[in-house]
């Protein structure tokens, strides 16, 4: 298996943080919540990313083109919310925090979706 934190891995350790806090999140609305349909989609977003991280680790390009077009999928959304929705839902709840938080949200992301295509040869010779 190879190192989670090290930046040939950067989505999956992305996913990983994805998994456990979807996870957190299910306990939360079972236990705490005593809801037991809502946490069900939760967890369906625990197996997904949870999944596809163990199967990036262990190498297999299927999972890492799939967590790479999830995460430039998330920045392309980004892209829209930063320009066409400032006061729209976001922007409300978030107030003055909005524009850094999705920019800083679509630099880190963005950067490390080209780094990890960049650096896992996904879009190259031989992929």
């Amino acid at each position: 298996m190879k190192k989670l934190f090290c930046l040939d891995n950067s989505l999956e350790a992305l996913a990983t943080i994805v998994a456990i806090s979807a996870s957190l999140g299910v306990l939360q609305a079972f236990i705490i919540g005593k809801h037991f349909v809502i946490p069900t989609m939760i967890l369906l977003l625990a197996v997904l990313f949870g999944n596809l991280a163990r199967f990036g680790l262990r190498g297999d390009r299927w999972a890492k083109h799939i967590l790479l077009w999830i995460f430039s999928l998330m920045v392309c959304h980004t892209i829209f919310a930063l320009f066409w929705a400032g006061d729209a839902r976001p922007g409300q709840i978030f107030g003055e925090a909005f524009y850094p938080m999705y920019g800083g949200f679509l630099v880190i992301v963005g950067g490390l979706c080209a780094d990890y295509a960049r650096r896992n040869n996904l879009f190259g010779k031989g992929s």
